[in-house]
Order: C-alpha cells, then structure tokens, then sequence
C-alpha cells in the first residue's frame, strides 16, 4: 500500500472473515440462548460436547461471585441457574478472549489492557442496566464486551496503520478522527462489519457501531446502548480506557435517558470495583 492510500473496509473485513472464525460452540449457544423457546436442556445438549466450555460453566457457578452453600455439579442444574444469556456471554467471551492470547504493547496500549477495558465495560453495562431495572441486563453485559472489538481487529490485520494512530493519539480529538486520517475508516465500523458477519444479537451491532454517538441512534435498543455508553464513560474515567488515553466525552443525552446523576456515577464506580474483584476470573478466561 502507498503512502496516504487508504485501507478498504470490506476486504479487511473479509480478511478476519477468513483468518479468525468465531468456534462453532459459540454460532450453538448464541443461537440456542436467543430462542425464547429453548430451556436449559436445549443449552445443556450444545455445551456439553465443549468440555472446556462446560468446565467454564461449572466454575463459574460455583466462583465466589455466586456465594452458593451447596457446589453444583451438574450442567443442566448450572446453565438453569445461570441463565440462557449469561451461558451465552461465558461462550462469546471465552471465543473472543482467544484474539487477546498474544499480548503486544504501542505506547499506553496494550491488547491485555484492551481486554480489561472490554470486560469492565460489560460488567459496567450490565450494573448499570440492572439499576435502571432494565430486562435485558445480560444482552447489556454482551453488548459492552464486544463494544470495542474493532480496535483489535485494526490491530491485528492492519498494523502498521494502527501503530500510526496510537502514535498520533496525544493531543487528538478522538481516536475515530485519527482512524480516519490513518486507516479511512475507524473502529466501530470494522466492528460492525464482523459483528453483521458472525450473527452477533441486533443490540450488540448497535452498541458496536453507535457506542461513540448514541445521539445518533433512534432504534429500539437504545437503552443498552445508553447503558454501554455510560459503561464505556465511567470505565475509562476510572483509568480502564480502550488505548492507554482518556479520550471518551460525556454523553449528556445517554446519561439523561437513563436517569443517571454525577453521584449516581460515582455510586457505580465503587459498586464497579466490587463486581470486578468477584469477576476475576474473565479477566483470565
């Protein structure tokens, strides 16, 4: 590629297509989760062919996070208690947390760092759904995890450009701006792109392409999209950014239509603290 030619969007697209499929496993659960005729028999039927996925569950369940008197040691009786969509989560997110394996470093960011924020941001999201008394926390949780995932993707298959914007990221406006400049499209449209590709839920899609401008959405999920958004705010605030910079602004609109306050803010913060104390073990999936 020549100096100040831009990338093309769908071949690279294409390109992760190719290389890095999401398992089989995870197209299952996702599939199965989303039906709302399935019950935890269905899901047992699907993940007990994954041994690794199903020791996942059970230690999951069975994880400080839960507190349960009595170990469960049986899958049906776990995915019942756990729920469709968080069975649905652990999948996605043991199958994404596989793109993070190999940890590099530009500057402030790093993959693992990128990999907390994501994770943070889905435990965030979905706290913050459950205190707006939101139905769909667990899709919240799903929707904050892969808010993101275009960044890991320009890192991995557009490098040299990605090196270009971490390095042009001090003093920036915003990260979307200097993708542009540097790659000709940026992140939440990457994102989106794999997102359409592997079947992932409506909302997350939303969350993907709109996380930086819920202003700009008039769709029927943007209640968890409001809810990544703040997510993604308080995170980052909080010194768990996407890129080793502060760059996220506040989102008046997406904080308003929640009902969420400046104290409300920092009552979630250290309720967030809590969350991921007892949520560790995602951090290591």
């Amino acid at each position: 590629m020549q100096i100040g030619e831009k990338l093309d969007l769908e071949g690279v697209i294409r390109r992760v297509d190719e290389i890095s499929t999401l398992p089989h496993i995870a197209f299952r659960v996702m599939e199965v989760a989303n039906n709302p005729d399935s019950g935890a028999l269905d899901l047992k039927e699907v993940v007990e062919t994954d041994a690794a996925l199903s020791a996942r569950i059970l230690r999951c369940v069975n994880s400080s996070a839960y507190a349960l008197r009595t170990e469960i040691t049986n899958l049906q009786q776990a995915i019942a208690f756990l729920g469709l969509k968080q069975i649905r989560n652990l999948a996605i997110t043991a199958s994404v947390s596989e793109l993070f394996e190999q940890d590099d470093r530009i500057g402030g960011y790093s993959r693992s760092g990128l990999w907390r924020h994501l994770v943070s941001v889905a435990i965030c999201a979905r706290l913050i759904a459950m205190r707006c008394k939101l139905q769909d926390f667990e899709d919240a949780f799903l929707a904050g995890l892969l808010h993101d995932i275009g960044i890991i993707l320009e890192d991995q298959q557009a490098h040299p450009e990605f090196v270009e914007v971490i390095g042009s990221l001090p003093g920036a406006k915003s990260l979307i701006d200097v993708e542009h400049r540097k790659l000709g499209f940026d992140h939440t449209q990457l994102g989106e792109g794999l997102a359409k590709k592997w079947g992932f839920p409506e909302q997350t899609k939303v969350a993907i392409r709109y996380h930086h401008a819920s202003i700009n959405y008039r769709g029927k999920h943007i209640d968890v999209l409001r809810c990544v958004d703040v997510a993604n705010l308080i995170c980052t605030l909080a010194g768990m950014s996407s890129v080793g910079v502060k760059l996220v602004n506040v989102s008046q609109p997406a904080l308003k239509g929640l009902s969420i306050s400046k104290n409300d803010i920092v009552v979630l913060a250290e309720d967030l603290k809590k969350e991921l104390a007892a949520a560790k073990n995602l951090f290591n999936i």
